[in-house]
């Protein structure tokens, strides 16, 4: 698997992804934010300068992008950056492709920033994003989406409150099931963000 980021956090690449494929599709399709993306096939500083801007998914240039999330900087906070609308292709989900994906993401966001942050509406999303190094702030957006912020002061601390958020809500059976396995747990483990990242297809150290 190969990451690389697209753009900056207020001026990124389109990225029309199939709509069957991934969720939130129709999010990456505006200039206004950056893209990261994971991604499989040749590197990108072997193929051509302008890709993938306007690129289609039935596009050879695109077929081989497995995830993406898109960033933004905090319009009332210089130092905070997001994290936005993750999505991982359907036949892909849950080989930890999103986690790694907004732990590099972050990683090299955190360059420029002091922190980043990231909004979440289920639990699982929740458990992901603790694998990519964030906590939870103890805060919710207006959609009652748990805001989640890298780094975190004690993510050990903080993990148990943010699920009892969601055990006090309407859950499917799978969410109840997933909280119940959790009850006294601490975070999982933090995946290693080491593999490196491509910044606008030139090979970076920042990931």
């Amino acid at each position: 698997m190969r990451y690389a980021v697209l753009g900056d956090a207020d001026d990124g690449p389109t990225l029309l992804l199939d709509w069957e494929s991934f969720s939130y599709a129709g999010k990456f399709v505006m200039s206004n934010t950056g893209k990261a993306i994971a991604y499989e096939g040749r590197p990108l500083d072997e193929r051509d300068d302008d890709w993938p801007p306007d690129a289609r998914a039935t596009d050879d240039s695109v077929e081989d992008v497995v995830g993406a999330v898109s960033f933004n900087e905090d319009r009332t906070d210089a130092e905070a950056a997001w994290l936005r609308y993750v999505t991982v292709r359907e036949d892909r989900r849950g080989d930890g492709v999103g986690a790694r994906l907004c732990a590099l993401a972050a990683a090299h966001l955190l360059t420029d920033h002091e922190r980043v942050r990231i909004a979440v509406n289920n639990p699982f999303a929740y458990e992901a994003l603790h694998k990519a190094g964030f906590g939870f702030t103890g805060e919710e957006t207006g959609l009652a989406e748990l805001v989640l912020e890298r780094p975190h002061p004690d993510r050990e601390a903080a993990y148990q409150d943010g699920l009892d958020r969601y055990r006090e809500r309407d859950l499917s059976p799978e969410e109840e099931q997933f909280l119940d396995s959790r009850l006294g747990a601490s975070p999982p483990d933090t995946r290693s963000d080491d593999d490196p990242i491509q910044v606008h297809g030139r090979r970076s150290a920042d990931g």
